[in-house]
């Protein structure tokens, strides 16, 4: 009986597509997936260690899925805190058969082969090779990026075209452990949609710092097209040519000018998704960023011109060292004005190593979740409203799993959905005519057919059905 391996993925979408690598190396293998970490042979978890938060939550996972492993079962730990806190940590977690940083394969392999045989770690685990030092430019020799992955399970898929980052802001650690940028080849980026399936629908390009891919490579297989003055632009054309839909998730403001928004607006997709951080010059300044809210807004601004049916995400630090109340407050006046239709709010975390780390005027972490707090209850009223203005509106919708929908304005796992019929089919694209919305959610029936949905009339897993002679009701 083949062992079987169960991997959690912890933190951001890059994590989820080194995930996807990882199964396909253990697929090779010869292992198979587990129904869950208790069933495993093998269970790996892909931490994030991203700010305090995060770190603890790998932790806790860890020490979680230790607990509950069936007994000769093997434990190992990658990701992110593996790379940048290693020793530590395999010091700390005696639970942990192996701690692997970046560039260290993660695999089980029996000790001898035949039924019963006991399982363990493959000699070249016990001493791994040596990750190249973060920022030397080196890929490691079990290069997560390039790697060959399974085929998506769903209609859409993360695909992942560079690693590491040239930007030094403030707050970030991520270039002391991910290194300097790594931009993908074209053709292999190509091809690995390719290989997704035909199934997939829609792929959702990341990357710490996505406006400036190709930007480090001189690559022949990435070709200028006309009109396009940047890589990144190309490869968006070249991509939308081969899947229905072409996404990207963290754009810098600063490089997003014209002909980037025009080649997004392009896809059919106008989601933007920009990496703000704050909006008050000097504290922007203080983060080593670009920008301030006024050329954002004048941004936004022009975005919607562009496209009138434009989504925007953003994100924002509260609490940074010398945020004072006349910046929270530019900030409070930056969203009520903005209207983003997605926003998420994070509480600083002093990182070890950063520019922030050494800044006077440390914002008091009560202080800070109350102003994020406010900043939250501020844009969840946007939200709903924005949601709101909606109903009576025919999408285009992607059905992701049997009930589940997104239109272009909704990024899969992080942005509310569109509740559909369990009746429209799985993987394609359906036109449906919005009838409620609650929060970040929509309800919507087919276009050409009567009301079926109604917003839930308590709770978000709540139907309520439609008034009679609606045609329908509730499932």
């Amino acid at each position: 009986m083949a062992e079987r391996y169960w991997v959690e993925t912890l933190g951001c979408p890059k994590n989820q597509v080194d995930s996807d690598k990882l199964g396909g190396t253990l697929l090779a293998d010869g292992l198979v997936p587990a129904g869950s970490a208790e069933e495993a042979d093998l269970v790996v978890v892909n931490t994030c260690a991203f700010i305090e938060a995060a770190r603890q939550e790998s932790v806790d996972t860890i020490l979680q899925l230790s607990d509950v492993r069936r007994p000769g079962a093997r434990l190992v730990v990658t990701g992110c805190l593996a790379q940048r806190h290693g020793p530590e940590l395999a010091a700390a977690l005696p639970e942990v058969d192996l701690v692997a940083g970046f560039g260290v394969p993660v695999t089980l392999r029996p000790a001898r082969r035949g039924p019963g045989a006991p399982l363990a770690l493959g000699a070249h685990h016990r001493t791994p090779t040596p990750t190249p030092t973060a920022g030397s430019g080196e890929p490691p020799p079990f290069d997560l990026l390039n790697l060959p992955r399974p085929p998506a399970a769903a209609p859409w898929a993360y695909v992942k075209v560079a690693e590491g980052c040239d930007r030094r802001c403030g707050f970030c650690a991520i270039p002391s452990f991910r290194g300097t940028q790594r931009s993908r080849p074209a053709d292999a980026v190509l091809q690995e949609v390719s290989a997704l399936g035909p199934h997939v629908q829609e792929v959702v390009l990341v990357a710490q710092d996505l406006a400036s891919w190709g930007a480090d490579r001189d690559d022949p297989s990435t070709t200028r097209s006309r009109g396009a003055r940047r890589p990144i632009i190309d490869l968006i054309r070249r991509l939308s040519a081969q899947v229905a839909r072409v996404r990207l998730l963290y754009l810098y403001p600063s490089s997003l000018d014209d002909a980037l928004v025009d080649a997004i607006v392009a896809t059919g997709v106008p989601y933007f998704d920009l990496s703000l951080q704050h909006v008050s010059r000097p504290l922007v300044r203080r983060m080593r960023r670009w920008g301030e809210a006024e050329r954002f807004l004048e941004r936004i601004a022009a975005i919607r011109a562009a496209a009138p049916d434009a989504a925007l995400r953003s994100s924002f630090i509260l609490g940074y060292p010398g945020e004072t109340e006349e910046d929270h407050d530019q900030l409070l006046a930056f969203l009520e004005a903005a209207q983003l239709d997605w926003a998420g709010f994070f509480p600083f975390s002093c990182e070890p190593g950063t520019h922030a780390a050494g800044l006077t005027g440390q914002v008091p972490p009560e202080l800070a979740l109350e102003r994020l707090r406010e900043c939250a209850e501020l844009q969840d009223a946007v939200t709903a409203h924005r949601r709101a203005a909606l109903v009576g509106d025919t999408l285009q919708v992607l059905v992701d799993r049997s009930g589940v929908a997104r239109s272009h304005r909704e990024a899969p796992d992080i942005d509310g959905v569109v509740q559909v019929p369990p009746s429209l089919a799985v993987g394609a694209f359906h036109h449906v005519r919005v009838t409620a919305a609650a929060g970040p959610d929509l309800w919507a029936a087919p276009a050409a057919g009567p009301d079926l949905w109604a917003a839930p009339a308590a709770g978000p897993d709540l139907w309520a059905a439609p008034a009679a002679g609606a045609g329908g009701g509730a499932p």
